[in-house]
């Protein structure tokens, strides 16, 4: 059960748009318009980024007139991004080391 709560949280982030969401909403509650505006996007397919990560309660959201604003239920998400930054860089270290031991091997012409 707790592999697939994991699993359903890494399919709700699983699209560049709903990460920028996340990483937007780092910094604090946030309203809609202001992530639309941020981010570039058009209303309705911020509409439905929203509405997936409501439903897998990685955000939270409150109604203050015509307004909706979004914070993050649990600031640890964005830890959870900085760890996949650090895994990418680590990724991309060992590629540029490989590539460089490949060019060395490469005899001269």
């Amino acid at each position: 059960m707790l592999r697939e709560y994991k699993a359903s949280i890494f399919q709700a982030l699983a699209h560049p748009t709903r990460i920028a969401i996340v990483e937007v909403l780092r910094e604090g509650e946030v309203s809609a318009r202001a992530i639309q505006d941020r981010l570039g996007i058009e209303q309705a397919n911020l509409s439905q980024h929203l509405a997936i990560l409501r439903s897998r309660q990685i955000v939270a959201h409150r109604k203050e007139g015509n307004q909706v604003f979004y914070s993050l239920r649990h600031r640890v998400l964005g830890k959870v991004l900085d760890l996949m930054r650090q895994y990418f860089q680590a990724n991309l270290a060992d590629a540029a080391q490989m590539l460089d031991e490949v060019r060395a091997e490469r005899p001269a012409r």
